[in-house]
């Protein structure tokens, strides 16, 4: 065993030391050496993005748009959400509730976060009851437009869902870049 020191008793009479501030690994112990490099760490945001990412944000974001404005077709969406008979109306309210409930949790989530800290939801205890609470609310929400876009309902609640996934980020972004100007400076 090379670099350690004399101790009296034991086999061999060398004792490493491993926590002694003089010790160093001179490429010998190729176990220690490999554990106390540095690893690069990725990134936490990525700021640049590929054409087709672009490109796919922007499909999601006008087919929403549409949605939106085109709605059945005589109304738009969100018209046809506050005064068509046709919706049931206990099942729309509680899927709503739900999705809020699944935004409010993940807008906490992201604030409570360490700012160097990587956003891990996998380590969250409150994962599944997302989970689960997103998965109602669709069930929810599908079974109360039903009656008035029948099969294309899935569809229609994919897009939004998805819509939604694609520019949160973009607004987290831009809602922690206001506010770290918001700060005041002292001069």
């Amino acid at each position: 065993m090379s670099g350690g020191s004399p101790m009296g008793g034991g086999v061999g009479g060398l004792m490493r030391q491993r926590h002694s501030h003089g010790y160093s690994s001179g490429g010998e112990d190729l176990e220690d050496d490999a554990s106390s490099r540095l690893r690069p760490q990725p990134p936490l945001i990525q700021l640049t993005r590929s054409w087709t990412e672009i490109i796919e944000n922007i499909v999601w974001i006008v087919s929403t748009t549409f949605i939106l404005f085109y709605g059945d077709g005589n109304f738009n969406f969100l018209f046809l959400l506050c005064h068509d008979h046709r919706i049931k109306r206990v099942e729309l309210y509680i899927g709503m509730g739900g999705v809020m409930l699944n935004a409010i949790f993940i807008f906490l989530a992201w604030n409570f976060r360490k700012s160097g800290e990587k956003w891990d939801v996998s380590n969250s205890s409150a994962l599944p009851y997302v989970v689960m609470i997103g998965v109602i609310s669709f069930c929810l929400l599908s079974f109360a437009l039903w009656p008035i876009w029948s099969f294309l309902t899935l569809p229609l609640l994919f897009t939004l869902l998805i819509t939604g996934v694609v520019t949160v980020p973009y607004i987290v972004l831009l809602v922690s870049k206001k506010s770290q100007t918001d700060l005041l400076r002292i001069d």
